[in-house]
């Protein structure tokens, strides 16, 4: 049971690199790939916030909740 993230979903259907996709959020791209494989335990709002704004998407578009 948990989020599950699918975000490398998203950026696929944007025609998106991950590159890309931190340089205009702000963060590394080391830290996106650890955001994009479901190993942190958070996200700030404004950085969910910002990778809404470059992919034109819903916070719900990137995480999804999975039960047992």
């Amino acid at each position: 049971m948990g989020i599950k993230i699918t975000l490398n979903v998203m950026l696929a259907q944007r025609n998106m690199k991950a590159k890309d996709l931190a340089e205009f959020v702000g963060i590394t791209e080391q830290n996106l790939s650890l955001l994009r494989t479901g190993k942190v335990k958070g996200v700030r709002f404004s950085t969910l916030a910002k990778i809404c704004e470059a992919l034109d998407c819903k916070p719900g578009d990137i995480l999804d909740f999975e039960s047992d």
